[in-house]
């Protein structure tokens, strides 16, 4: 599958730079998860705006930076940040860290997120291992060519697998696209509810469809960290994003070093 000559031209300021040209696993690490870059051994650390062409990361949480190092003598490729499409990307940038990862020719590739919590049996802090997406959003294609929520529930099973031998314990669910920037009202959760949607966020479904189209084999992880309006009569607020990716920081480390150490099938 071709990528745009941007990606080959970052590709190779990177390995100028010290990076390898081959990476075994990549990361994109969501709002208030970009503390897993702790866990990289021997970090090489290029801040995004030092990378030319590359997107600028504004959301609270992300810090903006590529960490190229270590994990298990596995090489490893971290997005400590994304890019939104309510940010004002096009998803053809949106899904530029898919595109890297792939010219890096990575074996697998980790996406993880912070979602608000559809499901009733869900509750804050939980880790939700995505088995399809869905989106009432008509600027998200799906490719025709590939049953993709088959291809992500096949994924989501090993990870569950990998979950349950390490002793953590996680939900899988049907992941609920939405543009954003604004919160969902209480009318469009109650409809989302009945769309099928376990929890709701803002980014990973182009990412997902991405890594489809272009061959790398992904996983995507949800963190609970608060309930979708109308679940509780709390007030939404992005602090308690980060508040629950804090205590949930060190589980979710684990399981993301598991999938990276776990041979591939």
């Amino acid at each position: 599958m071709s990528l745009p000559e941007a990606i080959h031209n970052i590709h190779s300021f990177l390995t100028e730079k010290g990076a390898p040209n081959y990476i075994d696993a990549a990361v994109i690490l969501g709002s208030g998860l970009g503390g897993f870059g702790d866990e990289i051994q021997n970090p090489l650390i290029v801040p995004y705006s030092d990378i030319p062409g590359f997107p600028q990361s504004t959301v609270e949480g992300h810090s903006g930076s590529l960490i190229i190092g270590n994990i298990d003598q596995k090489t490893v490729l971290a997005f400590s940040g994304r890019f939104h499409f309510y940010e004002g990307y096009g998803f053809d940038k949106t899904v530029l860290p898919v595109q890297l990862a792939n010219a890096f020719n990575v074996e697998k590739l980790i996406i993880s997120n912070a979602a608000g919590g559809i499901n009733l049996d869900f509750k804050v802090g939980d880790l939700m291992v995505i088995d399809s997406i869905l989106s009432p959003t008509k600027e998200l294609e799906f490719p025709e060519s590939i049953d993709v929520n088959k291809l992500f529930s096949e994924n989501a099973a090993t990870v569950k697998e990998i979950a349950d031998s390490l002793g953590i314990r996680t939900q899988k669910g049907s992941y609920l696209y939405v543009t954003g920037p604004n919160y969902e009202t209480k009318a469009e959760i109650h409809a989302f509810r009945f769309l099928g949607g376990d929890a709701v966020g803002m980014s990973t479904a182009p990412e997902l469809i991405e890594a489809a189209r272009v061959g790398t084999k992904a996983v995507a992880i949800s963190l609970i960290t608060n309930a979708a309006a109308g679940v509780t009569d709390q007030k939404l607020d992005h602090a308690e994003v980060k508040d629950a990716a804090d205590a949930k920081k060190d589980v979710f480390a684990e399981l993301v070093k598991g999938i990276i150490s776990r041979q591939q099938s």
